[in-house]
């Protein structure tokens, strides 16, 4: 099912949605409005995957960005900060896997 389908945000807004939470692992949607930024955090027991699967985001890692059009999937060491921005008038939309399950 595609729960990020069910967000619309506003400009500067980001909304999430779980979309699998189980023992092992953690899959969040996030909806990202014009202009709006998921701050830079880290997970020091997890690795983090991005999936863009809307739109365009701008990610940041480890203090580089690289701009990441739909289909486009950025892996994120465990430890390393990471986030992400979306500098376009449009929604974008990317997914979250977090492996193993935060604690």
């Amino acid at each position: 099912m595609d729960h990020y389908q069910q967000l619309d945000p506003d400009p500067g807004e980001v909304l999430d949605a779980e979309c699998v939470v189980s023992e092992d692992v953690l899959v969040k949607a996030f909806a990202l409005g014009p202009g709006a930024e998921l701050e830079p955090h880290d997970h020091p027991d997890s690795t983090n995957v991005f999936h863009v699967v809307e739109g365009a985001v701008t990610v940041r890692q480890d203090g580089e960005e690289a701009v990441v059009e739909a289909p486009g999937v950025v892996h994120h060491d465990r430890g390393v900060p990471h986030g992400a921005r979306n500098d376009t008038e449009a929604v974008a939309v990317f997914t979250a896997s977090l492996c193993p399950m935060p604690g």
